[in-house]
C-alpha cells in the first residue's frame, strides 16, 4: 500500500486522483484549505486523512506532512496540485496579482516539497509529481504571468529529477492541456482588475475564448486521473508527461519552431565563443 500526499484535494484533479488512489487500496493524505470540503467530496474512508493546508504557509505544510507520517508511517507519492490561474496581459497584471499567484503556484509548491522530501529521502524512495500546464511549455497571450509560474515549476522539476534520482526518488512534471474542470470558473481563475483597450484584440479575445470554452474543454479529467495512476505504477517514469491531444500538438509545434529558429540563427549563435 502506498501513501499519497495530495494538495488541492477538495476538487478538480486533486479530488479525482485521491479517489482513484483510495480505490486502488492506497492511503491518501488529502489537503485543502478546508478539510471539510475534502470529506464532503470523498466521504469517510479508513485510509483517508483530510488535513488543513494553505500551501503558502510553510509551517502548515510541515505540520500536515508530520500528521500524515504519524498516521500512515510514510509518504510515497507527492502530488503538488494546488494552484490557480490569472488571465490578463503581462502589463495588465498588477504587482499584487503577480505576487499572490507566485505565492501559491511556485512558493507554495516549494513549501510542500521541502516538507515532504525529508521523509522520502529517509525511505530512499518516492515520486514527486508537479502539476504544471501546457502553459509551462509554451507561453501564450493572456496567460503570460500564469505561464511564468508554470515555467518555474518546469525548471524546478527538471532540477529535482536530477537531484533526486541518485536517492531513489523520481520527479515528474505533468503538463495538462485544457481539461473539463472548474479551472476557468471564477473560483480557480482570476481576471486582472486592469483591462487595457489596446489589448482588446488579443487578450480580450482570449478572455472571450476562455468564457466560451468553460466546461467545453476537450480533456477528460477522469482519464487524467487514470493516467496519473499509470504514471505512478511505471517502473521508470518520465521527467515530463504532457496530457491531452492539445498539449501534445502544441509541444510538437513549439519544438519545430525552436529547431527552425536555431537553424536560421545558428551562425550568429555560435559566433560568440572565444576564437582558438
Amino acid at each position: 500500500m502506498r501513501t499519497w500526499f495530495i494538495t488541492g484535494a477538495s476538487r478538480g484533479f486533486g479530488a479525482l486522483i485521491a479517489k482513484l488512489a483510495l480505490q486502488a487500496g492506497d492511503a491518501v493524505i488529502a489537503t485543502a484549505r478546508n478539510p471539510a470540503d475534502v470529506e464532503a467530496r470523498l466521504g469517510e474512508h479508513p485510509d483517508l486523512l483530510a488535513t488543513r493546508l494553505d500551501v503558502t504557509d510553510e509551517d502548515q505544510a510541515h505540520r500536515a506532512a508530520a500528521e500524515g507520517i504519524k498516521r500512515f508511517g510514510r509518504i510515497d507519492v507527492l502530488v503538488n496540485n494546488a494552484g490557480y490561474g490569472v488571465l490578463g496581459a503581462v502589463e495588465e497584471t498588477s504587482a499584487g496579482e503577480v505576487e499572490r499567484l507566485f505565492a501559491t503556484n511556485v512558493f507554495g509548491l516549494l513549501n510542500v516539497t521541502r516538507a515532504v522530501l525529508p521523509y522520502m529521502r529517509r525511505q530512499r524512495s518516492g515520486h514527486v509529481i508537479n502539476i504544471s500546464s501546457l502553459g509551462g511549455y509554451q507561453a501564450y497571450l493572456g496567460w503570460g504571468v500564469y505561464g511564468a509560474t508554470k515555467f518555474a515549476v518546469e525548471g524546478i522539476s527538471e532540477a529535482l529529477s536530477q537531484e533526486l534520482t541518485p536517492l531513489g526518488i523520481h520527479a515528474t512534471v505533468v503538463e495538462p492541456g485544457f481539461f473539463r474542470t472548474d479551472f476557468l470558473d471564477d473560483q480557480s481563475l482570476v481576471k486582472t482588475a486592469l483591462q487595457l483597450p489596446d489589448y482588446e484584440d488579443t487578450v480580450g479575445a482570449m478572455r472571450r475564448f476562455a468564457h466560451g470554452a468553460n466546461h467545453a474543454q476537450p480533456g477528460n479529467p477522469d482519464r487524467l486521473a487514470t493516467a496519473i495512476m499509470a504514471l505512478v505504477d511505471a517502473p521508470n517514469p518520465p521527467q515530463r508527461l504532457p496530457l491531452g491531444s492539445d498539449a501534445v500538438a502544441r509541444i510538437e509545434s513549439k519544438n519545430r519552431l525552436v529547431e527552425e529558429e536555431l537553424a536560421t540563427w545558428r551562425h550568429l549563435a555560435l559566433s560568440t565563443d572565444f576564437q582558438v
